[in-house]
């Protein structure tokens, strides 16, 4: 039954600056469950908040209809609730409330008893400069290795 789900915001780690990383488990319904084990799903442009009760969702996660479901379809970019323990919940509401920080999911993942995860990291937002810095030292990296497999032949 275990096929290697894993759908990945690539653009995380180069918009942002990751602090801490969390596993929580995501509220799906039958169809959407069945969408992600068929890799159809997006979380690039998705990000996390909280609504007033304190619980937290993930907003802007694409997840395309199932094809073979009948009129009784999901919603395509609907919040869905993510599941994390109270203390965890706190600490990231006081962190997002206090310092500015942002909650963004980092990838969805199918585990080992077949439930679908996500993880999602505590993140600051990346100045231009610091873009610039992250692109000149992956060139940098590149030419290096380059250098080093012309080398060695």
């Amino acid at each position: 039954m275990q096929n290697k789900i894993n759908i990945k915001n690539k653009k995380a780690n180069f918009q942002y600056e990751l602090l801490d990383t969390y596993i929580a488990g995501i509220v799906l319904a039958g169809t959407e469950i069945k969408s992600v084990r068929l890799g159809k799903a997006s979380i690039t442009e998705s990000f996390c908040e909280f609504n007033e009760q304190g619980e937290l969702f993930v907003v802007n996660m694409q997840i395309d209809e199932y094809s073979h479901a009948s009129h009784f379809n999901h919603q395509p970019k609907a919040a869905r609730k993510l599941l994390m323990n109270k203390k965890e919940l706190k600490k990231l509401h006081k962190e997002v409330n206090t310092s500015g920080l942002t909650i963004i999911p980092l990838s969805v993942f199918i585990n080992e008893k077949g439930l679908a995860k996500i993880k999602i990291a505590l993140a600051k937002g990346k100045k231009l400069y610091d873009k610039r810095e992250t692109i000149k030292n992956r060139e940098s990296k590149v030419r290096l290795d380059r250098i080093k497999k012309s080398f060695n032949k």
